[in-house]
C-alpha cells in the first residue's frame, strides 16, 4: 500500500484498530466503506478473493482474516447478528489487489 495517495491512506489509518496485546486491524465493513463499496455482498467477494489469494501465498486464512460476530439494531428493538473481519494489514493490501480496478480510490491504493 506504499502508493496510497495522502488522502487514501489518512482515511484507512484512521479506521485503524489496536488491540490489546498491540497488534492492528481493521473492521472489513469500515473498510468497505473506504473502498466504496455500497453493498456488503459485492465487498463480500473481494474477501473471498483475498483470502484465496492469502492461502495461494502460503499463508492462514485464519491468522488475516479472523471472522468475528457483531449483534446491531435494526429496529423495533430488534438486533442481528452481523458478520465481520478483522483483517491484517496484509488482508488489507490483497483485498485492494482483488478489488474492483474500475473503482477509482481502488486505483489510487495500488
Amino acid at each position: 500500500m506504499s502508493n496510497l495517495q495522502a488522502e487514501e491512506y489518512k482515511n484507512f489509518e484512521e479506521i485503524k484498530k489496536i488491540r490489546e496485546d498491540g497488534t492492528e486491524y481493521w473492521n472489513a465493513r469500515e473498510l468497505s466503506e473506504v473502498l466504496q463499496y455500497k453493498k456488503w455482498e459485492n465487498f463480500a467477494k473481494v474477501i473471498d478473493r483475498a483470502k484465496l489469494a492469502c492461502n495461494n501465498s502460503g499463508f492462514e486464512i485464519q491468522d488475516h482474516f479472523p471472522e468475528v460476530r457483531k449483534m446491531v439494531e435494526i429496529g423495533s428493538n430488534t438486533v442481528r447478528e452481523l458478520l465481520d473481519y478483522e483483517l491484517s494489514r496484509y488482508a488489507c493490501y490483497l483485498i485492494v489487489q482483488n478489488g474492483d480496478p474500475r473503482k477509482e480510490v481502488m486505483t489510487n491504493c495500488r
